[in-house]
This record gives structure tokens, C-alpha cells and sequence, in this order.
């Protein structure tokens, strides 16, 4: 996998750290980890499905939807990154 230059650099976990492990939970099976790794994992490969669908067929309203997505997806990413964080630092104290 590739290294989070964040973390390498940094030492603490950029809004995109678990993606990757998140992923492959997910190819394999392991739903509920793959959630717990990763919260946006979902909406995200909700949102890549309808970008390569609304390739081919153009929907009416798909750049509102497509904000919607992005909003939604970055919504959960930061609340997600914020509990990460008050682990992390939790468990430094």
C-alpha cells in the first residue's frame, strides 16, 4: 500500500488515512470493518458508481448531485478525521 506522507512526515493522520486498508476490507468481505476503518468507504463507492454511470448516460440535475456527494463525502470524512483524533489524543494523555 501506499504510504500516508502526512503520517510518515508528521507523525498524525491525514482525512484520506484508512482509505486504502478500507478498500481492500471491502473487495474481501469484511463490510463492517471496512466501515469502522474507514466511514466515507460507502458513499464514496456510491459516488464513483455514478460517476462512471453518468459517463454514459447524462442525467438531469447530475452536477447537483454530484455536489451533494462531494458535500456528504466531506462531511463524513471530517467528522470522522475530528473522532479520530480525540482518540488519538486520548490515548497520548
Amino acid at each position: 500500500m501506499l504510504p500516508c506522507l502526512n503520517k510518515t512526515l508528521l507523525g498524525i493522520d491525514c482525512y484520506g488515512c484508512g482509505g486504502q486498508r478500507a478498500a481492500i476490507l471491502l473487495f474481501q468481505g469484511n463490510f463492517r470493518e471496512a466501515l469502522l476503518m474507514y466511514p466515507a468507504i460507502y458513499t464514496l463507492v456510491i459516488f464513483a458508481i455514478f460517476l462512471i454511470i453518468n459517463i454514459k448516460f447524462k442525467f438531469k440535475g447530475d452536477f447537483k448531485i454530484k455536489i451533494a456527494f462531494i458535500i456528504l463525502n466531506a462531511s463524513i470524512m471530517i467528522i470522522s478525521y475530528i473522532f479520530k483524533m480525540i482518540q488519538f489524543y486520548n490515548l497520548t494523555n
